[in-house]
């Protein structure tokens, strides 16, 4: 049995239960919730174990939004949303929220289990490395950011975008380059995606979000002038 812990979040028993049975092949422990309420009960009784939330997003009493605007006031536990709806801008308002994944019921439970993995695989396998530039500090194996020593809170794809960013420091990015390397290929919307990221991670990053260039007809520059 492994450490991993996730917690399941959805309405219908048949559709936790084929989750679940799924993960638990690959031994992870499998925490269960029925609606948004018992999400953010069990959540807070477990959120120091808790590794990884699948969230429905519509659901009885709380829907997966409230649910996932809840959680990320105070954790960046990776959250990949599973939805009925397939629209883009249902897609670009879960990552404006802090979504990490999202995927469009109905899906491949095979497919689902390896997007969980992959992305516990870049939670919780960090090389140990602490980098500072321009009063930017990231350390890769905590997976934190500190701007002029504060800590900051980043989703796990705000981290990416901006680890990418400083690893290509002086380098032009097009959007397109950016979204196959931090997004890794596995999603398949509009690349405006990227646009809406930048403008939360410059807010975040507060005065340390000019470092962040918008080089005009290709994308960003992260350079520290």
């Amino acid at each position: 049995m492994t450490d991993i812990t996730i917690l399941v979040v959805d309405d219908e028993s048949r559709m936790r239960k084929l989750i679940k049975d799924f993960l638990v092949q690959k031994e992870y422990k499998i925490l269960e919730a029925v609606d948004g309420e018992d999400a953010i009960k069990i959540f807070a009784d477990n959120k120091e174990k808790i590794n990884l939330i699948l969230l429905d997003v519509m659901m009885p009493k709380l829907d997966g939004w409230s649910v996932l605007r809840q959680i990320r006031q105070e954790s960046n536990v990776p959250i990949i949303m599973l939805t009925a709806r397939g629209e883009e801008q249902d897609e670009l308002f879960g990552f404006e929220l802090g979504v990490d994944e999202y995927i469009s019921k109905p899906f491949s439970p095979k497919i689902l289990v390896a997007r969980v993995e992959a992305l516990l695989r870049r939670t919780t396998n960090q090389t140990s490395n602490i980098y500072e530039i321009g009063g930017i500090e990231i350390d890769s194996d905590g997976r934190t950011v500190k701007v002029d020593s504060k800590l900051i809170e980043l989703s796990l794809r705000e981290y990416e975008l901006l680890k990418y960013l400083i690893d290509n420091k002086g380098i032009a990015l097009s959007r397109d380059k950016i979204l196959n390397n931090v997004w890794n290929y596995d999603y398949y919307g509009d690349s405006r995606t990227i646009d809406s990221h930048i403008k939360k991670l410059r807010h975040k990053l507060g005065k340390k979000g000019k470092y962040i260039e918008t080089i005009r007809g290709v994308g960003y520059k992260f350079e520290v002038k």
